[in-house]
């Protein structure tokens, strides 16, 4: 096998429009360690946590290596570490990756075989590679962060539906759970989505409360915020039910009034889909067993891929092109990079 291999990162943070904001360099084959799988990708898929990393974390300095994002691929599997048992060279895994190791915008890449699944046999290689991060956060955000009972019959309000993480939020909850989904939506396009993802109320984030109150609900058991924690911290606040959960995945800079869900007794929780490979954790390999259950979910036609758009080629521009699009807060589900 080759020693050097392309890869596509940055050193310097820039708007994407700008020259090397992303560019094509020669570096070193990945190193496997004993749990590690090394993938030949074929499709990645490009993140918001993409652009945020590109565009923070190399202010005013240059990086000394480039740095390379990427975090779902989907691939073969060409070499396994000493104690992998699960997987085998040929293997077509799919998976989210680590946000502590180098990304996926790379020809081969090097990942734990713990946080690894095999890909759902009835999707392209770009139908698979939007799947695995939003599935895992929202797959862990409902069942190890809310803790929704899946027998309960309450109300879930996911805030920013008609995104990746929304869209497969919905999809599994309806699946796996009798909770009442309501989505938020703004548009014409994105109301028809959320709708197609299966949710079975369509609200306007624009005028959250009024939106929801007519809809006949008054409060709701459990909310899930994917778009924007601070700006919809209030009306969160108002439509909570009493011991009701909070659960977002959107960081902010200002603080917010965490009182104002004491009177209610609510909880609110964080989910980071990488806190499992972060700390390596004990129970790290359970994103592996997800992703095994959602390749079912799909195989038997319960969970659809939410790809809208695919941009072929492995290359600067194709990167470049991605991270505009996620970048312009109008993508409807979620884009994938064929890398042939």
């Amino acid at each position: 096998m080759a020693t050097m291999m392309k890869a596509i990162g940055f050193n310097e943070s820039k708007t994407i429009d700008e020259e090397n904001s992303l560019y094509a360099f020669e570096m070193a084959m990945p190193e496997i360690s004993e749990f590690d799988l090394l993938v030949k990708v074929a499709a990645v898929s490009v993140n918001p946590a993409d652009a945020k990393i590109r565009v923070r974390s190399a202010v005013n300095k240059t990086l000394e290596s480039p740095r390379v994002l990427g975090f779902d691929a989907v691939g073969e599997v060409v070499s396994v570490g000493s104690k992998v048992t699960n997987f085998a060279e040929g293997d077509r895994v799919y998976y989210a990756g680590d946000v502590t190791r180098p990304g996926t915008n790379a020809q081969y890449h090097a990942v734990d075989s713990r946080i690894v699944a095999r890909a759902p046999k009835g999707l392209t290689d770009a139908e698979a590679a939007v799947v695995p991060l939003t599935a895992l956060t929202g797959w862990e955000a409902l069942f190890d962060r809310l803790r929704v009972d899946p027998s309960e019959r309450k109300t879930l309000l996911i805030i920013g539906g008609a995104g990746g993480v929304g869209s497969i939020t919905t999809q599994i909850a309806k699946q796996l759970t009798n909770l009442t989904v309501i989505a938020t939506a703004s548009r014409p396009e994105t109301e028809a989505w959320v709708k197609e993802m299966g949710a079975d109320y369509v609200a306007n984030h624009r005028n959250l409360v009024e939106s929801v109150h007519d809809l006949g609900f008054e409060t709701v058991d459990y909310i899930f915020n994917v778009a924007d924690t601070v700006g919809h911290w209030d009306a969160m606040a108002e439509l909570i039910a009493p011991q009701g959960m909070i659960g977002s995945i959107v960081e902010f800079d200002s603080g917010i009034d965490l009182s104002k869900l004491q009177g209610k007794s609510v909880g609110f929780v964080w989910e980071l889909m990488f806190t499992r490979s972060i700390y390596k954790t004990q129970d790290m390999y359970k994103q592996g067993d997800i992703l095994k259950q959602v390749a079912n979910l799909i195989d038997s036609g319960r969970i659809q891929s939410t790809l809208t758009k695919e941009i072929n080629g492995f290359n600067a521009e194709s990167l470049k092109q991605g991270h505009r699009l996620m970048e312009s807060g109008a993508m409807i589900g979620k884009l994938a990079i064929n890398f042939d």
